[in-house]
């Protein structure tokens, strides 16, 4: 009997009850993901996508959701794996008041081998695999533009996911029948991804400048989960901005390892005339809660009690007096616990009973939460973009439209208004509040000292490295809560400065101080596909923990 894409799909969901238990959260194993994913079992053919596009907007909207992977029938384990408790938490966002596997879990650097697959199983099973069905399909042929947009997702998703392990199976996944599949180095598959960006760039701008208006789908709303409702030529018009934000962050990323390549493809964003300028423009994925899909972050918050506010977060939030601060999150409740509150990383003697008390995301605040269960995910914003131009300015780099001054104050404002805050210019123009310490009121043995004494005014006579310090912070406070980018960002710059991990259970492996750089290699690769994994290895040029840096993450100063 043949096996449908839907079938694998399921196959490798995580049981819905796994993470509401607080149970191990590693307990299901999966067999080898790529013998199902290099074999087209779904008997697809061209002719099937032509009549009602049925299939498109399945695997599609499959691969959207993937990016940020909520499961749907109301049980988002997977995102809570995938992000909630790695990047959200390295990233210096939200951490755990739950205890998982009695307390060694990988906030607080015991990585557990379970967890650590599920970023590299969602990519080949739910994005990468229905793409290549897509592209099985001739949707390239049949409809460019829509497949611009669905490498824009690749992209994308495959972006975060190398950022989390570094060398990855790319090149020929897909392409072969074998279930020994090779990995490509981290530098590799970078270079892929700016050539994809181009051929995405190239089907696009084919459509938004009318040298290719092609027959669209009939139901390209129901297709497209992020630029749904607008009229095609707008729709496509954003794709591309998408297109060439995420070719300016990917290039960004590269600035310390390869810069000559990072400015040339910065360039060729900047000077496109089409990165994200208004909040209109920000990428999100509709949320479509009658097929039973939901808000992961609100539904792991409210439903379970999994995860809270990050003390580093409390730190910026609480030290600059930021209005976006309610906007952000919750104030703490119960007796001892005022104010706005989070938990450390790696906090000791956890104990959910007392610790969920402390601050939420959003999603108490009466008639207007900003976190319900049919909120969007965010995937990137404009707010982003302009802090990514002022540090291009500040590298002198060309094209910027704007000084690293002006831009840097323009991605305030424009976080601002995203969120609905107000009191932009007062807090642009505040020279004197800094981050705060942190105090636990539980347990002392959690208090750190203030992590930094950088203001929020811009100051043309400071040094380069102070100026950067300052957009990377803002920067980080405009991306909350999408956490996978902000650990990223860390890792290649050191900003904002984060507390450090408390409690350290990594035997050694991950230094506090540095805190963590990456993910292990899935174990279900070394179980099925040993010999490539340790090839990788040598790729990866260090060994299989969380203490080695990737490729982009060079242990030198900035500038």
């Amino acid at each position: 009997m043949k096996i449908t894409f839907n079938t694998i799909y399921t196959r490798y969901k995580l049981p819905l009850a796994a993470l509401a238990i607080g149970a191990t959260l590693g307990l299901t194993s999966c067999t080898k993901n790529f013998e199902d994913f290099n074999t087209n079992n779904t008997g697809v053919t061209p002719e099937d996508l032509l009549p009602n596009a049925e299939n498109l907007k399945l695997y599609f909207t499959t691969a959207q959701r993937a990016v940020l992977n909520f499961s749907g029938g109301g049980g988002p384990n997977s995102y809570q794996l995938q992000q909630n408790l790695m990047g959200d938490v390295y990233g210096g966002y939200l951490m755990s008041a739950t205890p998982f596997n009695s307390g060694q879990n990988n906030t607080n650097y015991a990585l557990v081998n379970g967890w650590n697959t599920e970023p590299f199983k969602v990519l080949y099973l739910s994005v990468l695999g229905p793409i290549k069905r897509l592209e099985e399909t001739n949707l390239k042929e049949t409809y460019p533009a829509v497949w611009g947009s669905v490498l824009a997702i690749k992209v994308l998703a495959t972006s975060r996911v190398t950022d989390i392990y570094g060398p990855i199976p790319y090149s020929i996944v897909g392409n072969n029948t074998t279930t020994s599949i090779p990995y490509d180095s981290q530098e590799e598959v970078y270079n892929q991804l700016f050539t994809e960006l181009d051929e995405a760039q190239s089907l696009l701008e084919a459509y938004v400048n009318g040298t290719n208006r092609e027959e669209l789908p009939p139901n390209l709303d129901e297709i497209d989960l992020i630029y749904s409702g607008n009229e095609n030529t707008v729709r496509f018009t954003k794709w591309l901005k998408l297109v060439h934000s995420l070719r300016l962050r990917l290039a960004m990323r590269i600035v310390k390892v390869n810069p000559s390549l990072a400015q040339q493809q910065a360039e060729k964003s900047l000077s496109s005339g089409y990165l994200f300028e208004s909040n209109t423009d920000n990428a999100k994925v509709r949320i479509d809660e009658e097929a039973g899909f939901l808000n992961p972050l609100e539904f792991i918050s409210n439903n379970w009690s999994d995860i809270n506010v990050n003390a580093s977060l409390e730190s910026y939030l609480v030290g600059y007096q930021d209005p976006r601060t309610a906007k952000y999150i919750d104030r703490a409740s119960g007796s001892g616990v005022e104010g706005y509150k989070g938990i450390r990383t790696g906090a000791i003697a956890l104990v959910k009973e007392t610790y969920a008390r402390y601050s939420t995301i959003n999603f108490k605040d009466g008639a207007t939460p900003s976190f319900t269960p049919t909120t969007p995910m965010m995937l990137m914003t404009a707010a982003e973009v302009y802090f990514l131009r002022a540090e291009a300015a500040l590298r002198g780099w060309a094209g910027n439209g704007g000084t690293a001054k002006s831009l840097y104050e323009t991605g305030i404002q424009t976080s601002f208004e995203q969120w609905g805050a107000t009191g932009a210019a007062a807090y642009i123009a505040n020279s004197s509040n800094m981050p705060s310490a942190y105090v636990d009121p539980l347990n002392s043995r959690n208090n750190a000292a203030q992590p930094s004494t950088i203001t929020i005014q811009w100051n043309e006579g400071s040094a380069q490295e102070e100026k950067l310090e300052r957009i990377i912070t803002q920067k980080w406070l405009a991306m909350f809560p999408e956490g996978q980018e902000a650990w990223s960002e860390f890792r290649r710059t050191g900003y904002p400065k984060l507390f450090p991990v408390a409690q350290n259970n990594s035997g050694g492996l991950i230094d506090t101080q540095v805190q963590i750089r990456r993910i292990p290699f899935s174990q279900n690769e070394y179980n099925t596909n040993a010999a490539e994994v340790q090839k990788a290895i040598g790729l990866l040029g260090g060994s299989d923990n969380g203490g080695t840096r990737l490729w982009w993450d060079v242990n030198r100063a900035n500038f």
